[in-house]
């Protein structure tokens, strides 16, 4: 497939990118051309009997030990707060009231 610049333009606006400078638009064409004949280059090999990838390796379900534990104090985790009030850090409010 060939990318054009109608078909560049048109994944920018999708993309709510501005390609408008010259030299970002090659650049961008020149990239997605590569993308693109990169994909067609992989669907010319043979995967005629090939098994999907679904699993990295064979092991299943290796799960960590869930051990709640405390590494910081509330202290310390205050004590480089801007702003705080003894238990709690003060932040801007975010929601208006209403």
């Amino acid at each position: 497939m060939k990318i054009d610049e109608a078909t560049l333009d048109r994944i920018a606006e999708l993309a709510r990118l501005d390609v408008s400078n010259t030299t970002d638009r090659t650049a961008l064409l020149t990239d997605m051309q590569r993308v693109f004949d990169f994909v067609e280059k992989l669907n010319e090999v043979d995967t005629a009997g090939v098994e999907p990838l679904i699993f990295m390796t064979e092991e299943m379900d290796v799960l960590r030990e869930d051990d709640a534990y405390l590494e910081i104090s509330k202290a310390e985790a205050l004590s480089n707060a801007p702003v705080k009030d003894s238990d709690y850090f003060k932040v801007p409010r975010v929601v208006d009231k209403g």
